[in-house]
């Protein structure tokens, strides 16, 4: 079990490691450019946030479906399914990209951005959005893939996005330049007379608008080639399967994707608010909050690695109806991501100033950034076990629960304590942190019960 676990999680591991390696680099080149360009990008995060986990929903839908057909080997209903994916993607993608570019202007008005950089943060989010159906290809394709499987499909055409994001960054965001690089302290058994060399960079100084267009680039790239890997695929290409609305796999799908998108609409309408209301305490703040985000991502991705395991997992092992094999899948890798997630917790609160100083220069974020961190850090391995019960249960297209959960977290705990404490009584940041993280320490009681209970599991006369 531990080894089919580490098969899956691993390149999904590495997969997500390169986003944010890239995510970490987007942020420190605009952050070069001054904490108003870092605020004006960080603005609207969550606006991303809420669409792209609305699609990732849909994503879940099929997972649970195609991996419970791949245990029950029930390869023809694999198929229809990735067929069914194929119309879904044109649907949605056409749908959020008129809705997303549409909305541009006033979505930083609805956010409560700055008024100085209302005008940086729209025309930044216009340019993201206008790839937005290759940017839901990406998503749905790359989750199919791994729910039938391959995590190393989607790791590498991630990969490829990340060097044509980070390549592009560095030719769009900053103007033509001169590097000079100390060749004499790099290679010492050089002439003494050569001490350094010049060369000339060629750049477009777009700005945060740069950025922008690098990643619209990559994530149309990425769409393109996750969909010519899905279709190349030898045993899910959706080669020759209507794309025609078949509601014998639609319903069970949209069954489980309901919950969850509502859970996931839910959340990250949640996050809007919770960011809007980090902007209204200004820029600093604002600056602050997005870096320790971006900073904070990294140290949850084995926790997430291990959740692309655990749905694929007890999918198969219920469409086999192995009762045995889930509850050894639960007993493995819930230990294991505990040890993981003490593990990046760990670091994260050592090493939280050196990782701030990375992305901003103004001691002010610094400061504010590095004890936010440092809180967060402490719940870091309580916030593992719900991140894996809710794979496992989306494995087993148990997204009910998961959704009442989050919910109740997201909006009584974290929205109205941040109100409270920001909004009424005046306090900063740091309170508003403390509320997620009595949000995440909720949700490790809910689903810690949850478990004990036995009510995550499909009943015995299902299996």
């Amino acid at each position: 079990m531990l080894s089919a676990i580490l098969v899956l999680a691993f390149p999904t591991i590495i997969e997500q490691l390169l986003q944010t390696a890239v995510q970490y680099i987007d942020t420190a080149m605009v952050g070069s450019l001054g904490t108003q360009a870092t605020a004006a990008v960080g603005a609207t995060t969550t606006v991303n946030w809420l669409i792209g986990s609305t699609i990732s929903a849909l994503g879940v839908g099929f997972l649970a479906y195609i991996s419970q057909a791949s245990g029950a080997g029930e390869k023809e209903n694999v198929r229809k399914a990735v067929g069914q994916a194929v119309m879904i993607v044109l649907t949605v993608g056409i749908f959020f990209t008129i809705l997303t570019v549409s909305l541009s202007n006033v979505i930083p008005v609805w956010m409560q951005v700055d008024e100085n950089i209302r005008d940086l943060s729209s025309g930044y989010f216009r340019i993201l959005y206008l790839p937005m159906l290759f940017r839901t290809a990406n998503i749905v394709f790359g989750t199919i893939l791994r729910a039938a499987g391959d995590t190393k499909t989607p790791m590498h055409v991630g990969a490829a996005m990340n060097i044509i994001n980070t390549a592009l960054n560095f030719l769009l965001i900053y103007p033509t330049r001169i590097i000079t690089i100390p060749i004499k302290i790099l290679i010492p058994i050089i002439p003494e007379s050569v001490k350094e060399i010049s060369f000339t960079i060629a750049g477009a100084g777009l700005g945060i608008q740069g950025a922008a267009t690098a990643s619209a680039i990559a994530y149309t790239f990425g769409g393109i080639a996750m969909t010519v890997m899905l279709w190349r695929h030898p045993e899910i290409s959706p080669r020759g399967q209507s794309i025609h609305p078949d509601l014998s796999v639609l319903k069970p799908c949209l069954r489980v994707a309901f919950p969850n998108m509502l859970q996931r609409f839910a959340t990250s309408l949640g996050y809007v608010a919770f960011a809007a209301m980090i902007n209204s305490l200004g820029e600093t703040a604002t600056a602050a909050h997005t870096i320790a985000n971006t900073v904070e991502s990294a140290f949850y991705i084995p926790g997430y690695g291990m959740q692309t395991a655990a749905a694929t997992l007890s999918g198969n092992a219920w469409g086999a109806r192995d009762q045995k094999q889930l509850q050894k899948l639960a007993r493995t890798i819930l230990p294991l991501e505990i040890i993981l997630m003490i593990g990046s917790g760990g670091l994260l609160f050592l090493f939280a100033p050196e990782l701030m100083r990375i992305f901003s220069e103004d001691t002010e974020v610094i400061s504010l950034g590095t004890t936010v961190l440092r809180m967060v850090a402490v719940s870091e391995p309580f916030y593992g076990v719900p991140i894996v019960m809710e794979g496992m249960m989306q494995g087993l297209g148990k997204t009910v629960a998961p959704f009442v959960y989050n919910v109740l977290g997201m909006w009584c705990i974290r929205i109205v304590g941040t109100f409270v404490c920001t909004q009424i009584l005046g306090y900063g940041l740091i309170s508003a942190w403390a509320c997620m993280i009595a949000h995440n320490l909720l949700l490790f009681i809910l689903f810690t019960c949850h478990y004990a209970s036995g009510r995550w599991k499909p009943a015995e006369d299902q299996v």
